[in-house]
């Protein structure tokens, strides 16, 4: 296992906007992606995080990536948009489409806005937690630009880890963390596994098969089956046809056609058969953000939740140390850890960081940063 350092997230906030405005990203949204990227590895989703840096670097250099994207709203109604990324990345249209959901919701009681012609935004859990944050419910949907889920019955891969994210508020104060629903429609997530490679740890049997069907556990062969290979990769939720991988290929599908297809976002596979390499992914977005007040009276929406979740933590658990937890409650968990001590970072990916910093021209922010500063 890899030794790791802890860096303050202001640290890595300020290392990360730095690389994106080296590249040529307006400081605006290289701020609001660096935050978003941080506050995924404050919640402990490392997968989705600055571990992202390596591959939005060879993105750049191939020209896939527009960092200097300006979106714009191309459709725009009573409780619909219709966002264009410009071939950036998604973090920044990400936040705005999910900003202006709610605002629409908060007129309507429902708003759905979509967004077209992106790419990688991250952890789909942080544009919900926009919209619980402020008291409404909020569900994310997404394309993806990788073809790494190989479906039911398959020896290749056809889709991407199409996420699905769903946030729901508790009463401000209230002992429980907000119910946050942020998963992958593959048995883990493509980044997972490289995380474990960059921590050199065995991939769990069952997220990663071979061509013949068979488990890929080694952590850099694992890794090379999912990016490199031709065949086998990632398994859909459910890990195998006893397991009900039908139900993630199934949910994996709804993630491409509500959060791709419906907003122009392309489909992978056939994006590829029209499009060269260095061509952009045309990754779509849905955030759908729904008002609770409309339905009941105010406030009463996050009492009955904030009950279930009650209701939930005091079931007797099978094993006593090991308490009943809730969709969000791993997140809450990491984010006070990692507010206090830092966010921690294996060697090889702190490595590829000041590389990258140095490519690029921008500062070395990290190497005199101190561990465990505030967040």
């Amino acid at each position: 296992m890899s030794a790791e350092s802890r860096f303050s997230a202001d640290s890595l906030r300020t290392q990360t906007a730095a690389i994106l405005q080296a590249w040529g990203m307006p400081e605006a949204p290289a701020r609001t992606t660096a935050a978003l990227m941080v506050e995924t590895d404050l919640l402990g989703v490392e997968s989705h995080g600055v571990s992202m840096l390596p591959q939005y670097e060879a993105m750049h250099a191939s020209g896939r990536l527009h960092l200097a994207a300006t979106p714009r709203v191309l459709r725009d109604g009573p409780a619909t948009a219709l966002l264009d990324g410009d071939a950036g990345l998604g973090h920044a249209v990400s936040a705005q489409a999910m900003q202006l959901a709610v605002d629409k919701a908060r007129a309507l009681g429902i708003a759905l806005v979509g967004v077209r012609n992106s790419h990688h935004f991250g952890a789909a859990g942080v544009y919900a937690r926009i919209a619980q944050r402020q008291g409404l419910i909020g569900l994310v949907t997404s394309s993806a630009q990788g073809i790494l889920l190989v479906p039911t019955r398959a020896a290749e891969p056809v889709l991407g880890t199409n996420p699905i994210a769903f946030a729901a508020p508790v009463p401000e104060g209230s002992r429980n963390a907000a119910f946050v629903l942020d998963m992958a429609t593959t048995t883990a997530a493509a980044n997972r596994v490289k995380v474990k490679a960059l921590r050199d740890q065995p991939v769990p049997a069952g997220w990663v098969v071979d061509g013949r069907g068979e488990p890929v556990t080694a952590p850099q062969a694992a890794r090379a089956q999912v990016f490199d290979a031709p065949d086998g990769g990632l398994t859909p939720l459910g890990g195998s046809s006893d397991g009900g991988s039908h139900k993630g290929y199934g949910l994996a599908l709804l993630a491409q056609v509500l959060g791709g297809t419906l907003n122009g976002g392309a489909f992978a596979p056939l994006h590829r058969q029209t499009h060269g390499a260095g061509e952009p992914a045309n990754v779509g977005h849905s955030f759908i953000a729904i008002d609770p007040a409309f339905f009941g009276a105010p406030g009463a929406f996050a009492q009955d939740v904030d009950a279930i979740l009650d209701v939930l933590h005091a079931t007797r658990p099978a094993e006593p140390a090991r308490p009943v937890l809730v969709p969000g409650d791993p997140e809450a968990a990491q984010q006070a850890e990692r507010k206090c001590l830092g966010i921690p970072l294996p060697a090889p990916l702190l490595r590829q960081i000041r590389e990258i910093a140095a490519r690029a021209g921008a500062p070395d922010v990290l190497g005199d940063a101190p561990a465990g500063a505030a967040a």
